[in-house]
């Protein structure tokens, strides 16, 4: 079972997902859970299959008290490096919950605060408190959408199934049909 609470203020998780893919936006998720929030499969959303990511977000979505979802763009992630724009999309993420956090709990080790709500980087958030494993699957299931409805424009892609990673059909198509305005230009496309 996962960590409720880091600290004893009105806190919100964060954590992002498509960091590692070629193609389509980085999207992050913010999440306030009630203290009385309880889920035993509540977990990183890489360890979980699709099925229950997509249970648990209907329940973190009715459930928290405040949540937001933003998408940073391939031409702001090509400008500024993903890793600016993974933070840029948290603290977007942040900046529209209903409810202003008291303090943030971020995946990972980088994280500046553009708000300046005090914050804690947590390695492996995700996997040890339940606000950042919400906002894990948040971010994960709707950046899946999000490339889902791409790949309807470009299915030689496969990013209904690849989400924009580096599978070895997406490099192939790469090689075959070249990139789409949906690829990050600055990464290594094949």
């Amino acid at each position: 079972m996962l960590k409720q609470y880091f600290s004893n203020y009105i806190e919100c998780g964060t954590d992002e997902a498509g960091r590692g893919c070629l193609a389509g936006p980085v999207t992050a998720a913010a999440v306030i859970l009630p203290t009385t929030f309880k889920n035993h499969y509540l977990n990183d959303s890489k360890a979980l299959n699709v099925k229950k990511r997509k249970e648990l977000r209907e329940i973190i979505i009715e459930s928290a008290l405040s949540y937001a979802i933003s998408h940073v763009s391939v031409k702001t992630i090509d400008k500024i490096n993903i890793l600016n724009a993974s933070i840029l999309a948290m603290n977007q993420a942040i900046g529209k919950l209903k409810i202003e956090p008291e303090f943030i709990i971020v995946d990972g080790n980088n994280f500046k605060s553009k708000n300046k709500i005090p914050f804690e980087c947590i390695i492996k958030g995700d996997a040890k408190y339940m606000s950042i494993a919400a906002a894990s699957i948040l971010a994960k299931t709707s950046r899946d959408r999000y490339m889902e409805t791409l790949s309807k424009e470009f299915p030689y892609y496969c990013w209904n199934q690849n989400k924009g990673y580096p599978t070895k059909v997406h490099r192939q198509a790469i090689t075959e049909y070249g990139i789409t305005k949906h690829h990050r230009k600055t990464f290594k496309l094949n």
